[in-house]
């Protein structure tokens, strides 16, 4: 049995630096992540799910309006927050990932994306993850939330989940029940051989997948999209309860 991950001193890293082209013209002065959604910034929502894990230590990529996303971190001083800077070029989930490693280190370490909400019903998601990892198994496990209860999302879903939560991607044409939620626990390992640039991180979980090692967990409580001002507006009305 292999080692349980201790939270308090594991890393993550937030994903802020797209552009939110769809949520234009609000994005062409405002980053995506700084969106208001219910009165609250849209990356707000991801520190969320890392205080109530217990997580402190976070990396955070701009290139967008990227001042902005500067002044904002200063006002989360309950974190320790490490920026990595991509204004010079925007390499993608992948590529953000790969240059921030140096601030990540060399255990598992957790991924959200800014631009949706996750919310839980319950326990938290975060330390679901954390205890269900199994280095001797998986390199990466992918929060994954029910396409039928997933609001504002009209996809076919990404994958398909059987009972020990090994994945299986979706084939074109055929619908798939689970999809991913933007939240994500990754072996650094499977970056070693990645070439420095853009790229996306579908690259490392078709690495992990090829192995066997691609794994999911399914995820209680609330996923919202917000990419278009519509979802934006649907969004927040859901999270005001009105």
């Amino acid at each position: 049995m292999t080692k349980a991950l201790e939270l308090a001193d594991m890393r993550a890293m937030i994903l802020a630096a797209g552009k939110g082209t769809r949520l234009r013209p609000l994005t062409d002065i405002t980053p995506k992540p700084l969106v208001k959604v219910a009165g609250r910034a849209l990356i707000d929502y991801s520190f969320d799910l890392l205080r109530v894990a217990g997580i402190r230590h976070v990396v955070v990529n701009k290139h967008h309006l990227a001042d902005q996303i500067d002044v904002h971190m200063a006002s989360q001083p309950e974190f320790e927050i490490d920026i990595s800077d991509e204004t010079v070029a925007l390499l993608e989930t992948g590529g953000g990932v790969l240059k921030a490693l140096p601030l990540l280190g060399r255990n598992p370490f957790f991924v959200l994306n800014s631009d949706v909400i996750v919310r839980d019903s319950g326990a938290s998601s975060l330390q679901m993850m954390a205890a269900r990892w199994d280095a001797d198994e998986m390199d990466v496990l992918l929060l994954l939330h029910p396409t039928e209860t997933a609001i504002g999302y009209d996809g076919q879903g990404d994958f398909f989940m059987d009972d020990p939560g090994k994945l299986t991607r979706r084939h074109a044409g055929i619908p798939a029940p689970y999809m991913f939620t933007g939240a994500q626990l990754l072996n650094p390992a499977l970056f070693a051989g990645c070439p420095d640039g853009p790229f996306s991180l579908n690259r490392i979980y078709d690495k992990a997948a090829a192995k066997g090692r691609l794994f999911g967990l399914r995820h209680e409580g609330q996923w919202l999209h917000v990419g278009t001002e519509e979802a934006l507006a649907a969004a927040s009305k859901k999270l005001d309860g009105s």
